[in-house]
């Protein structure tokens, strides 16, 4: 089968079964409007969704080719793009290689705590590795990245992946931060042990040298009020029940 631009559609290489997860075979909504629409209506359609960049469409870059390489050996999509920005009077220009993260749990909510956690660092590291072959300056994950998003299931067991600031997530990330000469952003449950033990929502910057940078903690007043009463529980009766 092959789509109105003639690629084939991903999974249906070589007889290969679609990826779990994937998008009617593809890895993301990107590839699939990319594979089954043609060149001028992918255009359109990517100016639809992401806008235009100094009233120009977004210019797609090409990555050194480890990058794509360890993509493909470890089934995760990248992608790469260049966003201009207005020239300064007083600073010369520069390029900031920023990268972004989004993953999906390596292991069924199921599992041992411990034993999730420790995939989704493996599976981690691999992209950040990838990023560090793009000579990307500054990574940041997805928020509370080292579990399922579990929030809205309202259960208090989740708070198990709460961590202090320099706790395991943290200190695995220093040495990969240190390695890349990379600046990392890391969304994490905290779990604040010098205060009672009150659950955070917290943002932990790691610096290129491994050191930690500083910590933001998330206030969400611009959420719907459900929201923001079911947020305030949430974190209340974790801190209540871990006291």
């Amino acid at each position: 089968m092959e789509s109105s631009n003639g690629k084939p559609p991903q999974g249906k290489e070589e007889g290969k079964t679609a990826p779990e997860g994937s998008i009617g075979g593809y890895e993301s909504l990107h590839r699939l409007l990319e594979s089954n629409l043609s060149p001028e209506l992918f255009k359109e359609a990517s100016r639809l969704l992401l806008g235009l960049n100094c009233a120009r469409p977004l210019e797609a870059i090409s990555l050194p080719g480890a990058t794509p390489a360890l993509a493909e050996a470890h089934d995760f999509d990248v992608q790469a793009f260049r966003f201009n920005a207005d020239k300064e009077q007083m600073r010369q220009p520069r390029i900031v290689r920023v990268g972004l993260v989004q993953n999906s749990i390596a292991v069924p909510t199921t599992c041992h705590f411990a034993d999730q956690k420790k995939a989704i660092m493996e599976k981690v590291k691999l992209i950040v590795d990838a990023a560090g072959a793009s000579g990307v300056n500054v990574l940041c994950l997805q928020e509370a990245w080292t579990m399922p998003f579990a929030f809205c299931t309202r259960e208090k067991r989740w708070c198990e992946f709460a961590e202090p600031v320099d706790g395991e997530s943290t200190q695995f990330l220093q040495d990969l931060a240190q390695k890349y000469n990379m600046v990392i952003v890391s969304p994490i449950l905290e779990r604040d042990i010098n205060h009672g033990e009150i659950i955070w929502n917290t943002v932990v910057v790691i610096g290129n040298n491994g050191n930690i940078i500083g910590i933001h903690r998330k206030v969400c007043t611009s959420v719907p009020l459900w929201w923001f009463s079911f947020l305030f529980s949430f974190y209340l009766k974790a801190f209540l029940v871990s006291n």
